[in-house]
């Protein structure tokens, strides 16, 4: 892919692929010094890529809001290498100690009760912030280097498919940001799940790759905020990222099936014909099982319905692909929302600003 420089660039971006951690340590401490400098930094982490700078200095963080054209309302994930949350928070419930134990470094975001050594410009005026521990050798040796905790929300423009390759990280951010750290793909491909540990019962506010399931047999009592897969009102004021605005949105007008197999493929397939007879280039992003169901379009499999971890690890970079390939229309299968096929559904809702058709 041929990533041309942004004529309207606002600084000088420095790319560097980190192939081994000890090979490469150079780049990261430069990256490091970078953050240390109230700079700004995108890097990998096992969910998406990220576009960080140090969270605790509310200029540098105001340039993430900037580079990414990101709502002010919306808050931001401190990222931390150590469980030691002394400095940054009030309190850590039981609950909250047990998940970190539990799931650090790892996809899971808690939310506690901030200290006011963390800007508001960080939480978005919030009283509360979002933390974790990402599980990526490269992310964990940045934030370790530069020390300081990291804010970074996804690295792509805001409202966009999150970055879970370099590649669209560069695409949407060179020249808008001092330094972009390339590694591998990200395993999880969407953003952590996030529970908030300052209400009772504790309660998910946005779904990832710890599942609901998984969160219970930590504490039963935790539950999902019935508001997730409800269109937002105008007025709500977020308490975690990607409550209120339209995220992970292609290009393209994307609109959700759902329902039976067949009623399903049935439908898709009728909506298609009536798309292409208009002229309109269409993709259609469904599972391998489904695959040779289609014969027109621009057909993309997301993955074996059997494996949901998979799908979600694909469809960031799926909608990207209906991007690249100019088609006006996307139309997606649903999910049963079950496991991680929530997080998946959470985020085909949003991308599709709720367009869902029950079939």
């Amino acid at each position: 892919m041929n990533f041309k420089r942004r004529k309207v660039s606002l600084v000088k971006t420095k790319v560097a692929i980190i192939n081994d951690v000890r090979d490469d340590i150079e780049y990261i401490k430069e990256a490091g010094s970078v953050i240390k400098e109230g700079g700004t930094v995108a890097f990998p982490t096992e969910t998406v890529y990220g576009l960080g700078a140090d969270a605790l200095n509310s200029e540098a963080v105001k340039k993430i809001f900037i580079a990414k054209g990101r709502p002010q309302d919306n808050p931001l994930i401190v990222h931390v290498s150590s469980k030691d949350l002394s400095y940054l928070v009030k309190d850590i419930p039981k609950v909250a100690e047990d998940l970190m134990n539990k799931f650090w470094p790892g996809p899971l975001t808690i939310i506690l009760d901030k200290k006011d050594i963390i800007p508001d410009e960080t939480s978005a005026g919030l009283s509360t912030i979002g933390i974790r521990m990402p599980n990526n050798e490269i992310a964990l040796k940045l934030i370790e280097l530069s020390g300081k905790p990291i804010a970074a929300p996804s690295a792509n423009i805001s409202g966009r498919p999150s970055p879970t390759e370099v590649e669209r990280c560069i695409e949407d951010l060179d020249g808008r940001v001092d330094y972009i750290l390339g590694g591998d793909r990200s395993d999880i491909g969407v953003e952590s799940t996030i529970v908030d540990c300052t209400v009772e019962p504790p309660m998910v506010l946005r779904p990832g790759g710890i599942t609901l399931e998984m969160l219970r047999e930590v504490d039963a009592r935790i539950e999902i905020d019935k508001a997730l897969m409800k269109k937002p009102t105008d007025d709500l004021k977020p308490k975690a990222p990607g409550m209120k605005y339209r995220h992970y949105a292609p290009k393209a007008s994307l609109k959700i099936i759902r329902g039976k197999n067949e009623k399903t493929i049935e439908i898709i397939s009728e909506m298609l014909e009536n798309y292409i007879d208009k002229n309109n280039k269409v993709a259609i992003l469904t599972t391998d099982e489904n695959l040779s169901r289609f014969n027109k379009g621009e057909i993309i499999s997301l993955g074996s319905e059997k494996e949901l971890s998979q799908i979600a690890q694909n469809l960031f970079e799926a909608l990207r692909k209906c991007d690249d390939l100019g088609v006006q229309y996307i139309l997606c299968q649903g999910f049963e929302e079950d496991g991680v096929g929530l997080a998946i559904m959470n985020r085909l809702n949003k991308a599709a600003g709720y367009d869902i058709i029950d079939v």
